[in-house]
């Protein structure tokens, strides 16, 4: 039996209650730190090598102590194991594989064993209060929250949530929003992470989910699931927009979120200092969506081209200020709302934009088919722009167009495939001559015209290609993604960024590759490592020996 070690047994256990209490944690978590603190203080008073155990009584306050010995044949560790004949003197009848427990004295902690005690105690209930932290938030991503200002540190405010502490991040926090410690303050639970000093939750009152959820605390019908906000598009401070649908057609979503007299969207703005929020129809006709997010300007007509995700919107001369908004932030909006890219043209701007693409490709089809003017305005007039569209249409849908016959669609077609090889043939000699190694040719999606552009942007062989990433492969070019402020707002110190390599686009961004079609070259260059790689069992050779 093993001996009980003195101490105040009331006080013990109503020691563990309140730190229990006051950390928010299982009792048991305390009274196994503290026996954890007294084995060690233990250990360094009978020494590290044995195996001591301690064990306090939950309910009476009894601390006992004792060393545990296994009983072998030939002892090899004296500190933990005995012998059979030495056995009998603890206990009788003991055999080989028994575990013997042996009563060990109380313990005195002086000064410096009961502070490593101390030490051990504290970290054992901090790591346990970080657990609890992050069990109680992990879950609570995407969820509004309410805390009072700690303190702010270089920009960043430290918010007390009651059972832990968030951050509400410089870029996370409304521009020009001023917060003093005390303050209460609401925000979104943006993402919760486990880290080695504790659970980092950061918060936003910036993110355009943030809003979403203050329109559901609003909005009952939101709440409900009665009206679904589909889209939501923010300028933190300035102004927002969001798309909104109505599961039942009895209810205006619009008018149900401004609410009497304004009441609902105004409490929302009040939280958000003051931004100018517009709430918009959702559709899903993406040209009608358009038109509305562009709202209060006037569009004309919307042009959508899905192949490149953008949207071509023109507006009357006196609506363009009004489409664009200050400083961009209108176009800016919308195209976050919609997921395009949008241009704004006036009507004068489309009307030249029509005319010089439509002469452009008359003189393409002049020059290449061998033509006379007529003809080729008349193919140019019926949606054709590319040869490649002229080689590989049906040759009955050619046949079809006013005053052309099966034979002439014929020969039109047969032109185009000519002039195409032709095209092919100066941009392989082009190729040859800068280089490019024939193995790049066998490449899928490359044609002899994106070799000439790999080969001026020096990338020769295979190893060259497959030394890039896709996004320095296919990525589209910065300064068009920006175009007429149509991306998603960025922060105002960005001026490096604009000059980093990212802004002149992949090698290959002109010829419209998707993200698929350029994972696909980059793995097919890549795959003669993996041929090349010596069998199982081979040794490479060493320092690019042969």
């Amino acid at each position: 039996m093993a001996t009980a070690i003195s101490a105040n047994k009331a006080e013990l256990l109503a020691i563990a209650d309140a730190v229990a209490r006051e950390k928010l944690i299982d009792r048991e978590i305390v009274i196994e730190a503290m026996e954890d603190a007294i084995q060690r203080a233990a250990r360094a008073r009978y020494g590290a090598e044995n195996d001591i155990r301690a064990k306090i009584d939950t309910k009476q306050g009894d601390m006992r102590l004792w060393r545990v010995v296994e009983v072998v044949e030939q002892v090899e560790d004296y500190f933990k194991q005995v012998s059979v004949a030495d056995a009998q003197k603890l206990q009788k009848g003991a055999v080989v594989g028994d575990y013997i427990v042996d009563p060990l004295p109380p313990i005195e902690f002086g000064r410096i064993a009961a502070q490593a005690a101390k030490q051990v105690i504290f970290q054992k209930v901090r790591d346990a209060e970080r657990d609890r932290q992050y069990d109680e938030f992990k879950d609570r991503a995407g969820e509004i929250i309410t805390g009072v200002v700690k303190r702010v540190e270089f920009g960043h405010v430290v918010v007390d949530l009651g059972r832990a502490e968030g951050v509400i991040r410089r870029d996370q926090q409304i521009p020009r929003e001023v917060v003093r410690v005390g303050d209460r303050v609401r925000s979104l639970i943006l993402n919760v992470r486990r880290e080695n000093r504790g659970p980092q939750i950061f918060l936003s009152r910036a993110h355009p989910d943030f809003m979403k959820k203050l329109f559901a605390q609003e909005v009952p019908e939101i709440y409900d699931g009665i009206i679904e906000i589909k889209a939501a598009a923010r300028d933190p401070g300035s102004r927002a927009k969001i798309g909104v649908i109505s599961h039942d057609s009895s209810i205006d979503p619009v008018g149900a979120c401004v609410g009497m007299k304004g009441s609902r969207v105004q409490a929302v703005v009040q939280e958000m200092q003051g931004e100018k929020i517009d709430i918009i129809p959702w559709s899903p006709d993406t040209a009608t969506f358009v038109v509305n997010a562009l709202q209060p300007a006037q569009v004309s007509r919307v042009v959508i081209d899905e192949e490149d995700s953008r949207i071509e919107v023109v507006v009357p001369d006196d609506q363009l200020s009004l489409a664009i908004g200050r400083r961009g932030q209108n176009v800016r909006l919308a195209s976050q709302l919609t997921g395009s890219a949008i241009d704004i043209l006036t009507e004068a701007d489309a009307s030249e934009k029509r005319q010089k693409e439509f002469v452009e490709r008359s003189e393409l089809f002049q020059n290449e088919l061998d033509v006379d003017e007529t003809l080729a305005q008349l193919l140019v007039a019926e949606g054709f722009g590319e040869l490649e569209e002229v080689a590989y249409v049906e040759t009955s849908e050619l046949a079809s167009i006013e005053g052309f016959d099966e034979e002439l669609a014929g020969e039109l077609q047969s032109r185009a495939q000519e002039a195409l090889d032709r095209r092919e043939a100066v941009a392989r000699e082009a190729r040859i001559a800068l280089g490019v190694e024939d193995a790049l040719a066998g490449l899928p999606y490359i044609t002899e015209a994106m070799l000439v552009t790999l080969g001026k942007a020096g990338i020769k062989t295979l190893d060259d290609l497959a030394d890039l990433a896709t996004d320095e492969l296919i990525q589209k070019k910065r300064q068009e993604q920006r175009r007429r402020g149509n991306t998603a707002d960025r922060p105002h110190n960005d001026r490096h960024e604009r000059n980093t390599e990212a802004d002149k686009g992949g090698v290959l961004a002109e010829y419209g590759l998707t993200e698929e079609q350029g994972n696909e070259i980059i793995m097919a260059a890549r795959a003669h490592w993996f041929e090349d790689e010596p069998a199982s069992g081979e040794v490479a050779p060493a320092n690019g020996e042969q």
